[in-house]
């Protein structure tokens, strides 16, 4: 049995000091040791999935970044595992806890889980050892790690078995306090209705307006999967300057869909200096919709997330979503953004972008009307590519 002091300061001596999960009784003296130390970080996610993601920020707003999750919710992070992590090539530390352990008696729904979790793992192409035992060990351990993800830029992981830590107790509050009443005076959802849905722009037009409305120097816009990125990909852009220019400073979402958000929350973080723009589909953000307490929770005033939504999946033949009968914005109030706005009037997003704020996300609700550009481009070059284009833009590497 180690202490969770000797494991998390020999990996902050490594330079990992960005933590991200959901909690596991195995975890929780790693998780109160995180929360106790001011000079660490620690997000509580809503599920394993968005903790991955946002660690994910984190990593590409230079920040070494530990994931924390029980392997029963390591099914919840498959999806940003692998068409998020694997295929933009982004570093992690994933500590995944081993209940249904065939060593030990556990509760029923574990016990296939605790037969698959190594097996999954290696699925995914995600090597894995256990997490050390013993103080002798820790160092070493860390270094495999260290060396396997700077060379392939790609998680690692360690599975923990029951009784590897011993207990730590908290003493700080675990959660950021935040000034409710004055977070939803601000955010009460404030209407940009036109009330003619013919009227409605395309995707391509709010996109457009989007990159109008923000610098490149210092402004990262993350899309999400789907035409939304593609098109911003495609987006005719009317400054005096060169298109890449722009394009440098966006990151297109292939995969993962739902963690666009999660993603622009981590690097929000990580990056104060940055405005960062997180443009999300109705469809997304129903899929992770836990994430908006999240960044409600968490979230700073550098981070706008803008959910434009034409009532369904376009992408895959336009089915409809539940969208239509739902007020993101007062979802999003409720979780403590500090200024909502909903809508179908384009001027919602120049009020979006132009609205003032301390220390709290922005978020704008925008309807539009579905359909995409004629022969949509995908992007030319690779998700890789795109990321490391964007980190040099920003400055930051792994």
């Amino acid at each position: 049995m180690i202490q969770a002091e000797e494991f998390v300061e020999a990996a902050r001596n490594l330079g990992f000091q960005w933590y991200a999960g959901v909690p596991c009784s195995f975890l929780t003296p790693f998780i109160n040791y995180v929360i106790n130390d001011v000079k660490l970080t620690y997000i509580s996610s809503a599920n394993e999935g968005d903790a991955l993601a946002t660690a994910a920020g984190a990593a590409i707003g230079g920040k070494k970044a530990v994931v924390m999750m029980q392997n029963s919710g390591l099914g919840n992070a498959v999806n940003p595992l692998t068409s998020l992590a694997y295929i933009f090539r982004i570093p992690l530390l994933l500590i995944c806890t081993l209940r249904g352990d065939p060593q030990f008696q556990d509760e029923p729904q574990h016990e296939l889980m605790g037969q698959i979790t190594d097996k999954l793992l290696e699925t995914m192409t995600v090597p894995w050892e256990y997490f050390p035992q013993e103080a002798a060990e820790i160092e070493r351990v860390l270094q495999r790690a260290e060396a396997y993800m700077k060379q392939e830029r790609r998680p690692y992981a360690l599975i923990m078995r029951k009784g590897t830590v011993a207990p730590h107790k908290l003493v700080r509050a675990s959660i950021p306090s935040r000034n409710q009443e004055e977070s939803h005076n601000n955010a009460v959802p404030k209407n940009f209705f036109i009330g003619d849905k013919e009227q409605r722009i395309s995707r391509s037009e709010a996109l457009a307006r989007i990159v109008e409305l923000t610098d490149s120097e210092n402004t990262v816009i993350i899309a999400t999967t789907g035409y939304t990125g593609r098109e911003l990909f495609a987006s005719c852009v009317t400054r005096s300057v060169k298109p890449e220019a722009y394009r440098s400073s966006h990151l297109y979402m292939v995969g993962s869909m739902g963690c666009a958000s999660s993603l622009g929350l981590g690097l929000s973080l990580a990056r104060p200096d940055l405005k960062v723009v997180v443009i999300d589909g109705d469809g997304a953000a129903l899929m992770r919709m836990g994430n908006f307490a999240t960044i409600g929770t968490y979230g700073g005033s550098n981070l706008i997330h803008i959910l434009l939504d034409n009532e369904c999946h376009d992408s895959t033949g336009a089915q409809a979503t539940v969208s239509s009968g739902i007020s993101f914005a007062k979802i999003a109030e409720a979780c403590g953004y500090g200024i909502t706005l909903q809508g179908d009037d384009p001027l919602l997003l120049d009020a979006l972008f132009a609205a003032q704020i301390n220390n709290k996300p922005k978020f704008g609700h925008l309807k539009i009307r579905p359909g995409t550009l004629n022969n949509l481009p995908r992007p030319n070059i690779s998700p890789e590519a795109v990321l490391q284009r964007l980190m040099t833009h920003i400055n930051s590497r792994f």
